[in-house]
């Protein structure tokens, strides 16, 4: 894991333990070497991520008598660990993965941040329990067992990620987002220690509320910016990036650099003129790169084998070489990932709110939309929302990538082999939303989907992406919109502060009205659109095809050849399936990269 930590390497081997880390240095660079230890020796940590409140948390452990060797973030994580006991999790405010070795209790105590921002991998095995930020330090242990699990790939393809503890390896898991995990006596116990509760209760009015979530961003990103090496800042052209932009400008007296990206070819749409507008208005020294159709193409293989897992999320391309050009310059880089999730920023949580107002308030609205699905001109915009007017959302709605409408949920019969088939459970893959949202939770409609998004789509997708494409350029992103006191505060807020009417993310872009240039406050949302759906229908068809139903692909007997020659054509010729298809591409060269043997 070199390029997770290019700057320093520790070792720690007792007895039957043994820890290892590899160091970006961030903050106090002289004197944060890991392992670290307290002061006689009897409880050793490792911990990748950074905790934003440790000199605080640091004066308050002073007091109480500890003391301390290093000015690091890390070695307060001992020492609250020595204090609080397990309860000091909830006295964190950043993002981190730890695990840490008590000698005097023979307790191994492992754990993730509260919405998952850095990754925690462990395997046991006959000779003990293995952990990692990354699934390839487990793989190098050859008796760790390589077996491929098929019902992650059916979970993979309905969602176009993997959510939940499940790898693609059945003997491999992922530690979930606000868990701990302790080894003792030979048994491994995990238990959640956070959760995103949405329990509206904000009794203030609009204007109180939304002077309360400028000052809470603000604070968050103060802490964000601590840092003794330079930290930079990527914008996508949107609001949350430009109002982060915004209020770091007075938390460093340095030149903060910024960095956007562009793509080859006419009719894309183009972030660059947007984040040139901000970059302008907050003077910040700018850079801007642009990517074509070969640069996505050769970059593939190095994208699977860097995120580990096949998702679906082709803007981590263009995250992989924007990042590339920023470590030329700093360190650290802050993004606006997040604030959609926050505070309800994406389209589909405006249509569904309109369609339930329908169906709910017009005389026979749920025949009418169910007419109007039917209708040639409306039924594509309205095919991912026809199950909410026949089905519970917990049934209707899996994820915002994701329906029972899209190909692989609808047509999954006629994709996999009768063998495949009979190895998974489809029905399992489905309930993984039920569990996610109990039927009779108390959430509105709104926050319903708000959750299930944070409990899939953010850890398993974006901030997978996030955390391992920036990692493998040796930069850290920070996320100053997930800090979990900004989640808190936003669960706490009535519906309509998010979204009213045809209005998305209301509060916080009124947070920041006569901050973010206008241009970029009422811009429709784009998300960072990387043409991958042309490319793969012209430039990389014939690739594509190769790939997907060559004698190797084929041999595995895992989907049926004029299924997948099907899925192809008509998105050559419709555009109707780009999501299938990239993710049917991610998951071939997966079982190429990390799989010994062709056929399973």
């Amino acid at each position: 894991m070199l390029h997770r930590g290019p700057d320093d390497e520790g070792l720690y081997a007792v007895g039957h333990v043994g820890l290892g880390h590899r160091r970006l240095s961030i903050i106090d660079l002289s004197t944060g070497h890991q392992p670290l230890s307290n002061e006689d020796d009897s409880v050793w940590i490792v911990f990748n991520g950074e905790i934003y409140n440790f000199e605080e948390l640091r004066l308050i452990l002073v007091t109480k008598g500890h003391q301390f060797k290093t000015k690091t973030d890390t070695e307060v994580i001992i020492h609250a660990y020595e204090e609080y006991g397990v309860d000091f999790l909830n006295q964190l405010r950043g993002m981190f993965a730890f695990a840490l070795w008590d000698e005097k209790k023979q307790i191994l105590f492992c754990a993730r941040d509260r919405v998952g921002i850095k990754p925690f991998y462990y395997t046991s095995t006959k000779q003990g329990i293995l952990f990692a930020s990354e699934l390839k330090a487990l793989l190098t242990d050859e008796r760790v067992d390589r077996e491929v699990n098929r019902q992650a790939i059916d979970r993979t393809l309905s969602f176009y990620s993997l959510p939940g503890e499940m790898t693609m390896f059945k003997h491999i898991h992922k530690l979930l987002p606000g868990h701990y995990l302790v080894v003792q006596d030979d048994k491994i116990i995990i238990k959640k220690y956070w959760d995103l509760n949405f329990a509206p209760n904000y009794t203030k009015n609009f204007k109180d509320a939304t002077q309360e979530l400028f000052e809470l961003i603000r604070e968050s990103v103060r802490l964000h910016m601590i840092s003794d090496v330079p930290v930079g800042f990527l914008l996508s052209g949107g609001v949350d990036s430009t109002a982060l932009l915004s209020l770091a400008i007075h938390e460093t007296k340095k030149e903060i650099s910024t960095f956007t990206i562009g793509f080859e070819g006419r009719n894309f749409a183009d972030e660059r003129p947007y984040a040139k507008i901000a970059s302008d208005k907050f003077g910040t020294k700018h850079y801007e790169m642009t990517i074509g159709a070969k640069d996505f193409l050769d970059f593939l293989p190095n994208y699977v084998s860097i995120m580990e897992e096949p998702v679906c999320e082709p803007p981590a391309i263009a995250l992989y070489f924007i990042s590339k050009l920023a470590k030329e310059r700093v360190k650290v880089l802050i993004s606006g990932e997040g604030g959609d999730e926050a505070f309800a920023g994406y389209p589909n949580y405006r249509n569904m709110l309109l369609l339930d107002k329908i169906r709910r308030n017009i005389p026979f609205g749920s025949d009418v939309l169910r007419l109007a699905s039917k209708t040639p001109y409306l039924a594509n915009r309205m095919n991912k929302f026809k199950p909410f007017l026949e089905l519970p959302l917990t049934q209707a709605y899996y994820s915002r990538t994701s329906s029972p409408q899209t190909f692989c949920n609808k047509n999954f019969r006629r994709l996999y082999t009768p063998d495949f088939l009979s190895s998974i459970d489809h029905g399992l893959t489905q309930n993984y939303i039920n569990n996610c949202v109990k039927p009779d939770s108390a959430f509105s409609l709104l926050n319903k989907m708000l959750y299930i998004d944070t409990k899939t789509w953010l850890p398993d997708d974006l901030l997978v992406k996030a955390d391992k494409i920036t990692m493998a350029n040796s930069i850290e992103l920070r996320v100053p919109l997930l800090d979990h006191k900004i989640l808190e505060f936003a669960g706490t807020l009535p519906e309509n502060f998010k979204v009213r009417n045809f209005k998305t993310k209301r509060i916080l872009k009124q947070a920041f009205t006569g901050i973010v240039p206008t241009e970029i406050l009422n811009r429709k949302k784009t998300g960072f659109p990387i043409p991958y759906q042309e490319w793969m229908r012209n430039e990389h068809k014939d690739a594509i095809h190769d790939l997907l139903l060559s004698s190797g692909a084929m041999s595995r007997e895992y989907f049926e050849r004029k299924t997948v020659e099907n899925i192809l054509s008509d998105n050559v010729k419709n555009s109707m399936y780009p999501k299938e298809v990239f993710t049917l591409a991610v998951l071939e060269l997966w079982l190429q990269t990390f799989t010994k043997t062709e056929k399973q």
